[in-house]
């Protein structure tokens, strides 16, 4: 019986130091990007002064990468519902690593993907758009007010065209 627990624990001794060498190749922690305060403040900007530009009164939200909200304006006659809709689309945008109008198409009701519909504040309208530094997400920005998908859409690609400059290493 002694010589049993002798093998038993020298086998989980061995099996706990295997365990210690996969968990030493992996590190213990992970860097990454993301966007200041300051470059999601401009890039509201941008996208809310794109949007008049073009005649539109609109609610825009920039969210850090992991969905979280860091800045939302709302342009004095856009309706009420449009900063919870722009917040979702930039929240979907950065959930999927993918812009809402290429969802909005192939999500739609009969395709593979149209169950992703059912997840929880994903919202499959036109207007979200990744941002993305060096093939790394960083964020996303979400437009609602225009009078559809398309031209929110275009409003937030103007928003991170006016701050690409700041995105460049």
């Amino acid at each position: 019986m002694q010589r049993l627990n002798q093998k038993l624990l020298i086998g989980m001794l061995a099996l706990g130091l295997n365990g210690a060498v996969s968990a030493a190749e992996e590190p213990a922690l992970v860097t990454f990007q993301a966007l200041s305060l300051e470059t999601a403040q401009a890039l509201a900007n941008a996208t809310l002064e794109a949007c008049r530009k073009a005649g539109f009164q609109i609610a825009v939200a920039v969210v850090d990468r992991s969905g979280v909200p860091q800045v939302v304006l709302r342009d004095r006659y856009a309706g009420a519902h449009t900063p919870d809709t722009a917040t979702r689309k930039a929240w979907t945008a950065a959930s999927f690593n993918t812009d809402t109008q290429a969802m909005a198409d192939t999500t739609q009701a009969g395709k593979p993907q149209s169950g992703v519909r059912e997840v929880t504040h994903a919202l499959m309208i036109g207007g979200g758009v990744p941002v993305e530094v060096a093939g790394s997400l960083v964020g996303a920005v979400g437009v609602s007010g225009a009078p559809g998908g398309e031209q929110d859409d275009a409003c937030a690609r103007s928003g991170l065209a006016a701050i690409e400059d700041r995105l460049l290493f």
